[in-house]
């Protein structure tokens, strides 16, 4: 941590509120991102949020010193959108499964679209593709941990990855052919 970080870490650990607000300012931009990743919309977005700033300054004292205090805050930030995730909406368990053992080579395309569009199309899958491949792709979690932290069968994870794998190409696919793409929202 930078000394500044420290000493703002230090002071909410005491309860100092101005260093409760310091911690928030400082990295909410980042965790909000993490969490929009996740989320159905921004407003969804900022509820992971909130409640995961809520964890961070109850649990604060928990933090070792082990590791990146950021990195302490967005493994929070990640439970918490999927614990949240997990309360709003019924995880429906696939009894069926893909063979998704092995890597599907997406072909060498040039894809031409700025990082708010792949954020948009990520949010547009439907919860539990977009849950496992954000935990999978971004966060680098494999299968059996994803299963641990869903409660999904590990089979189901790797099937959820498989079908946003191909929703995502198809969309690039289409934004790269200039069509248009229905990006629906998720309930």
């Amino acid at each position: 941590m930078t000394d500044n970080l420290d000493d703002i870490v230090k002071g909410c650990i005491s309860g100092d509120r101005q260093s409760q607000e310091d911690l928030y300012r400082t990295l909410s931009p980042q965790m909000y991102t993490v969490c929009l990743r996740y989320a159905s919309d921004a407003d969804e977005a900022g509820d992971f949020l909130q409640e995961g700033f809520i964890t961070v300054f109850s649990r604060i004292r928990e933090f070792r010193q082990e590791g990146s205090f950021e990195g302490w805050v967005r493994k929070i930030m990640v439970n918490t959108a999927l614990q949240l995730l997990r309360k709003k909406r019924q995880m429906y368990i696939l009894n069926e499964t893909i063979t998704a053992d092995r890597e599907h080579e997406v072909p060498d395309i040039q894809y031409y679209l700025d990082k708010e569009d792949l954020l948009k199309m990520i949010r547009a899958l439907p919860v539990n593709q977009r849950m496992v491949f954000n935990l999978y792709a971004v966060e680098g979690y494999n299968h059996a941990e994803i299963a641990d932290m869903t409660g999904i069968p590990e089979n189901t994870s790797k099937s959820h990855l498989h079908r946003a794998r191909l929703a995502l190409k198809e969309m690039l696919e289409k934004s790269n052919r200039g069509e248009s793409i229905k990006l629906r929202k998720n309930v």
